[in-house]
Formats: C-alpha cells, structure tokens, sequence
C-alpha cells in the first residue's frame, strides 16, 4: 500500500505542474481530429527473430494504410525498414521449437518454414495455394506436424519428404453401408455374388495389412459422418491422437439481417448481411471427439464427468421473470448467486474454447466454457478409458470473464499452468492432473498475459500490482515463489520493468531479454528491450512527429472519486483548466466497450478524445473520465457489477463522479454534459434518460439502446438472453426509458455500423419522435462503420459535440 500511496502522490504533483498545452498554434478541432499520422504511428506486433539479436515491427507508413515491416537491433541502433527482397529470408512470429531447441518453425504468408538455429539454414516446407498453419514438432523430433485445411501433415527432417498423418473425411465410411433387404436376399441366395463379396473382403483386409506395415503409404481417412461440421482439430505429438470438435450440420445459427449501404462505387444501393441478434439462437453446442489414427476409430468424449455439467444456474432467474409474468411457480429454494436446481438431468451445452497437448503427446488439456457463461472447466484425457478427467472448474453467478482463462504445460509434460480469477481477481496457479491448484500469485491486482520462460523455470506476466492504473512486467517461480519478494509461496511476483505504461511483452528465444511495447499518457505505443531478470530498459524507438512532440501536453491527473454506494474508490482522469478558482461546467467522458481501463498510465485508445478535453479545458470546462463499474483492471466484483442492470451501477459511479467535482473541483452542478461512444453512448442515453435533472445536455455516439439487438457472444453473458430474462433486458435498454429525457440530446451514428447497428438510433429517434422530445439531433455518417475511419466524420462529429456543449452549458 506505501507504493501505491507514494506513487500517486509523486503523480498528483507531477500534474499540478503543468500548465494546459501550449503549442505553436492553438489547439484545434481541426488539428485533434486529423488523421494521426501527424502524431505518429504506433509501433505494431513486435517479434524477435530467433537469435535473438533483432527485433522486427510493423509500423503503418505515412498517408497509407500499407503497414511496412522495420528492425531494430536490441543492442540499440536506427531502425531499418526492410526491403521486399529481404523478407525470403527473414522469420516470423511466432515461432515454435523443438525439446532441444535446435531447430525452429513458423509459418511466413501461409507456408511452412524450419531454421536450424546453428547454421542458420532455413528450408521451406511447403509452397501452396492453401493457408498451412498449427506447426509443432513432433515428440520424437523427427517430424514437424502442421495443418492444411482440415489435414494434418508431417515433414520428415531427415528424408524431406512431406506427407498426410491424419485426414479427416465429413462423410459416412463407405464400408459401413448397411445392405437392404433386396441386397441380403442376393447374397442369400446366389452363392456366385457370396464369392465375389468374400473375395473383395480378402483383398482389403490384405491392401489393409500391407498399408499398416508400410510407412511411406499415406494413411486413409477418418470418416466423422455427415451429420456434423468440423470447427477444428488438435493433433497430438506423439501422432497416436486426435481431438476433434464438431457441431452439427442441422443446427438452425438464426436468422441475420440485411444492412442497405447507400454510398457506393456501384451508384446503386446495396446490402450486407448482418450479425444474428442476441437469443435468436444460442452457440451451436460442440462435441469433442477423440479419434485414434491407429486403429482410425472416432469415439465421443461424453461430457457427464465435468462437475455440475446438469446444474440449471439460471432456475432462479426463470422464477423471477415468471413470477413477473404472473406465472403461477413456487418460489426458489435459493438466491440468485447459489441456485444450481437440477432441470430434468439435462447436460448444458459446451464450446470446446481451448485445446493443449504437452509437448511428449501424453496429456492434453482441455478448456470448456458452457454456453449459458456461468462456468469454465479444464480436463484432462484418459486416452485408455477414452474419457475425461475434470481438474477444475470455475463458476460465476452472473458470467465467466472472457479473459483471463490462458493456461499451457510445463516442459516436464506433468503439470499445467493457469489463469483463473477464483479468488476475485485473476491470478496464476499451478496443477498435475489429479492433485490440487496452488496459486502461484495472490492479491487485490490483475495478471494479464502469462508466458513460460524457455527453461520452464519462471512465468512471465502484466500485472497492475503497483497500483490500478500502472502496468509493467513480473515473474514468479514456477516453484512456487522461491526467490519472490515476499519469500517462497508468498504470492507476490517479481518486479521487472518500471515503465508504468506496458502495454505487452515478449522474451527472446532464449530467455535472456524481452521486448516491451509501452506508452505513456501522450506517447504513442514505442518498443524497449530488458533483460529478463530487470534492470534498466533501453529504448529502440520513437515515431512521434517533431510538430506532435512540440507540443507540452499537460498531464491528466489521475484520482479516486469515493463511491457513495460502498463499491470503493472510482479510479478516474481528471481534466482541470487552468483556473480553477471559479464555477466550470462539467463534461463527464464514458468510455465504449463496458469491460475496457482507461484510467492508466498509457496511451489510450481515445487519444482524439483526450486532445478533444484539453481544448475544452482551454474553454473553461472541467472533464472527468471514469472507470465506472463493468471496466476492467478491477477484479470480478467490479466487472459483474452490471449483472443484469446494465446502466444502473454505472449511472451511480457518474452522478458521484458530478458530485465529487462540485465538492473538490468547482464543479457547476447546474450545467453538466455527458459523452461517449459504443457503451460510452449507451451511457450518455442511460444518464440523460434516467437523471435528466442532474445531465443536461448529451452526445450518444453509436448507442446501443436496446439490448436485445445487439450480439449474443457480448450480451448473453451479462443479461442472459431475453427469452430467459426479459426483466434484465428491460431495465438495461434505454428505449424503455426514453420518456425520461429533458435536456439535449445528440445521437452519431454510423449508417453502416456491422457492430451496434445503425436501426438502434433509427428506432430511438422514432421513439423520440413519438414522446414529442424537443432538442433531439440525429447525425448519420453514411460512409462510416463502428470506428470512424474518416477524418472528415470525426471532425463533424465533434464539432457537433462542442456546439452542444457551448449551447447548452455556457
């Protein structure tokens, strides 16, 4: 707690330093929304090449949408752009490596290649049309396994020769054809065709005997049937197994829409089909089946083993939604967070969302997540009983996070690491098949994206350990916290870069060093290297323009607003004007996504947005950008606070945010705004629906306003599905609570938006239309999807936004 205190103590000072941002020429709309190519681009998608002495980006190159491939040595240097001729012979990322790591592999442009790590000889494995992908070195080191289409196929190292190992057929076995009557009768009768059967049955069991004793032969297909669909497919190292996910051909995905698009190159109008909507139908149940190419032989994996697969966990909510309806139902025995009824013994559908092998092909983990979002599983494979062995499941009363659920195997091939966020906030844990998970970290902070050191001694992760909003890269002992601060098993990783503003990571081929994306709150996304044990960071770039670095940006400051409903501190951006002796309007920022931080020491996402409030602090006004409860960084409690009310928690969390800036800040509660876009817009509708007398004015950006249009992957989660909870949607939706609007409102939206589609503005319009609502702008972008793309439309836009304001608040 006393480095996070003398932490945002140093940055609250820090921010009181600095004066609003001066540059050259003032600060202008038009300048904030112009293409980013006058900030600078972002350094992109980093990877080491495999002697570890250089590190390749992509970076996109100025006026184009092209991306250009750049190196920089780690020892330091200029970054080079490379030449077309140079990528022959370049790797890729990312690559995989033999137990001995002599050798390497990677796809390049969709074909195969292996580089000797001594000689540094690279051979090309396959040259076609198709897209191969999935290499991985087989458990004796003699091959290297990898996927075309549907096939699996190994190059032999030491022959060169290329071949399938396993082929799957969506058919039926032609030799499994049952005869009919009339074809019984023939043979019954007619001892002439009896000979000639007999005779064929001789000479495939001989064609059999012969392929199986012959290893140049090309195995023959495994027939799945052809009633299902392939979704993937996992080969084993050891090449003995496959595990196989299927759904069926017959399941009915729902009905999509039709988008129109009126701008085209055509002249004419057109369409696009569109995203099925939430609880039009639920994800196609998957099967796992185990398929052993020995014998050529599929078997079901049934999934009756995996703990509570049969529990209903949303009887109470079908009580409540009855008892609503006035159904006549008794009243549940449990409260929502505990009701697992039982419901007729019926198996809840899965998706098979992971699958691991060990590298000798002995064990493969599997992750399962059920379809209703209130459990994930990870099992293990008795490949003798042909069944699953549980190992750990995780249940949620409202929904399993979507991240968080990383897991691989140690190189011993015996125990597995995890993420799992059982305790409430997402940690590391260590488990063999069939022995209890030790948690490897433990505290009120985040581990995000683990990596396993190559000597599988140390796992590597992002973490916010320092404080909510700071980032930067830790380890633990795979041992169990030998040598962490704190003592062995004391849970708290080791410290390895101070940057604060980490965005992701990546340890050399041989765990040495690690390349480091970060930012930092003006700074677009740059690369530095590290050693991998810590120390100093040595930076290797800087993209930002001479006219974007001339500017001194003033940094946000970066505050808890105490809650009054008890959630805790809401960690925000504060945007104060340089004088702050007197009463300021309030404009109150909502980030989009709902799950999403964006109260950190980093570049954000809305970096048009945050040059957008310090004009408007330029303009006397005072901005406050929330993490409001849903966001992410937090733990599970704060993420699931919106279970089933979307818009209440959060709604909460910005009133205390106006509150808070009258009591500390100047604040003029008599004239506050609210903005954002996606969530952020859905917001805006919530506040200026639900708490007309405390916003008055605000600019929803691509809304959603009714949930039951949106997509199910997002929204069944939080609010299961409207057929089962028809309550959670009605609370949550702001079409419902549109009457409520008094001030002015102004809605953007883009016309040919594939996410939050454009008809959500369209019908609230209507709506609006029909409430006799005054004040109410709609904005359509004809050209313009989810994310503008357009310099033109985000400078529209915001000059749509600051008229509101300087209309409506001063």
């Amino acid at each position: 707690m006393k480095l996070r205190s003398r932490s945002l103590t140093s940055l609250l000072l820090l921010a009181a330093s600095f004066a609003p941002a001066r540059a050259a020429e003032p600060l202008t709309l038009e300048r904030i929304m112009a293409d980013p190519d006058w900030i600078g681009p972002p350094v992109e998608r980093p990877y080491w090449s495999l002697d570890g002495g250089t590190v390749f980006y992509s970076s996109r190159r100025k006026g184009s949408p092209v991306q250009d491939l750049w190196r920089v040595p780690a020892a330091g240097g200029a970054p080079h752009r490379v030449a077309p001729a140079e990528l022959s012979s370049l790797d890729a990322a990312p690559p995989v490596f033999d137990r001995e790591r002599r050798r390497a592999a990677f796809v390049r442009n969709g074909d195969v290649f292996v580089r000797e790590l001594k000689t540094r000889k690279l051979t090309q494995v396959t040259r076609t049309p198709a897209f191969e992908s999935s290499p991985q070195f087989a458990a004796d080191g003699r091959q290297l396994q990898f996927r075309s289409g549907s096939d699996w196929l190994a190059y032999d190292l030491e022959s060169g020769v290329t071949g399938p190992v396993a082929t799957l057929a969506m058919t039926k076995d032609p030799d499994d054809k049952k005869p009919g009557d009339l074809e019984r009768m023939q043979l019954r009768l007619l001892a002439t065709l009896q000979q000639e059967r007999a005779d064929r049955d001789s000479l495939k069991r001989e064609a059999e005997r012969l392929r199986s004793a012959d290893p140049t032969r090309a195995p023959l297909p495994v027939y799945m049937g052809d009633d299902v669909k392939l979704e993937r497919s996992t080969l084993s190292p050891a090449g003995r197994w496959l595990l196989v996910v299927t759904t069926a051909k017959s399941y009915d995905e729902g009905r999509a829409g039709r988008m129109p698009m009126y701008v085209t190159e055509s002249g004419y109008e057109e369409s696009e089909e569109e995203r099925t909507r939430v609880g039009r139908n639920d994800p196609a149940p998957q099967t796992l089946w185990l398929v052993d190419l020995k014998t050529r032989t599929r078997e079901k994996l049934a999934y009756a083993p995996l703990p509570g697969i049969t529990d209903d966990m949303l009887a109470s909510v079908r009580a409540e939604n009855e008892r609503a309806a006035g159904a006549r139902t008794p009243a549940p025995t449990k409260s929502d967070s505990t009701a697992t009824a039982k419901r007729d013994s019926k198996e809840r559908s899965l998706e098979v969302s992971a699958i691991v092998f060990n590298p000798q092909g002995s064990e493969a983990l599997v992750r399962f997540t059920a379809n209703d979002n209130k459990d994930r599983w990870f099992a293990t494979v008795d490949f003798d009983k042909h069944a699953l062995r549980p190992e750990h499941r995780l249940t949620d009363s409202a929904w399993v996070n979507w991240d968080y659920n990383n897991a691989g195997w140690l190189p011993d091939g015996k125990r597995f690491w995890f993420l799992s966020e059982e305790s409430g906030w997402s940690h590391l844990y260590l488990k063999a098949p069939g022995s209890p998970a030790a948690a490897l970290t433990r505290g009120k902070f985040e581990v995000t994206l683990p990596a396993l050191s190559p000597d599988g001694r140390w796992l590597y992760a992002l973490t916010n350990a320092e404080a909510p909003y700071a980032y930067d890269v830790y380890r633990v002992p795979v041992a169990g916290g030998a040598g962490a601060p704190g003592g062995a098993g004391s849970g708290v990783p080791e410290r390895l870069t101070r940057l604060q503003g980490v965005n992701a990571f990546g340890l050399s081929p041989d765990g040495s060093k690690l390349w480091v994306q970060h930012s930092s709150t003006h700074t677009p996304v740059q690369l530095a290297v590290a050693s991998s044990a810590g120390g100093a960071t040595r930076e290797l770039t800087d993209t930002r323009t001479a006219e974007y670095k001339a500017i001194h940006w003033p940094e946000p400051r970066i505050v808890a607003v105490p809650s009054s409903h008890g959630a805790g501190p809401i960690w925000s951006r504060l945007y104060l004007p340089a004088d702050t002796t007197r009463l300021h309007p309030i404009v109150m920022f909502v980030h989009g996504a709902g799950y999403l931080q964006n109260t950190q020491l980093q570049f954000p996402y809305y970096f048009r947005e945050q040059m957008f409030h310090h004009l408007l602090n330029e303009r006397g006004y005072i901005v406050l950008d929330m993490d409001y409860r849903a966001s992410q960084g937090y733990g599970r409690d704060w993420r699931t606070a919106i279970y089933r009310r979307m818009g209440t928690p959060e709604l909460e969390d910005l009133i205390d945010g106006v509150r808070w800036l009258a009591r500390e800040h100047h604040g003029d509660e008599r004239k506050v705004g609210v903005y954002g876009g996606s969530y952020g817009g859905f917001m805006a509708l919530m506040a200026m629906f639900k708490a007309p007398d405390v916003f008055k004015a605000g600019a929803a950006l691509r809304p959603v306003t009714d949930w039951t249009q949106y997509n199910h992957g997002y929204t069944a989660a939080i609010l299961n599905t409207p057929q089962v909870d028809s309550l959670a949607y009605a609370r949550s939706s702001p079409i419902e609570y549109a009457s409520g609007l008094k001030g002015a409102l102004l809605i953007c939206h883009g016309m040919i938006d594939d996410n939050v589609l454009f008809e959500d503005s369209v019908r609230l319009y209507q709506r609006l239309i029909e409430l006799h609502k005054d004040d109410v702008t709609l904005a359509p972008f004809p050209m313009e999807r989810h994310g503008f793309e357009h310099a033109d439309s985000w400078l529209d836009e915001y000059k749509r936004i600051l008229a509101l304001f300087e209309r409506t608040l001063r």
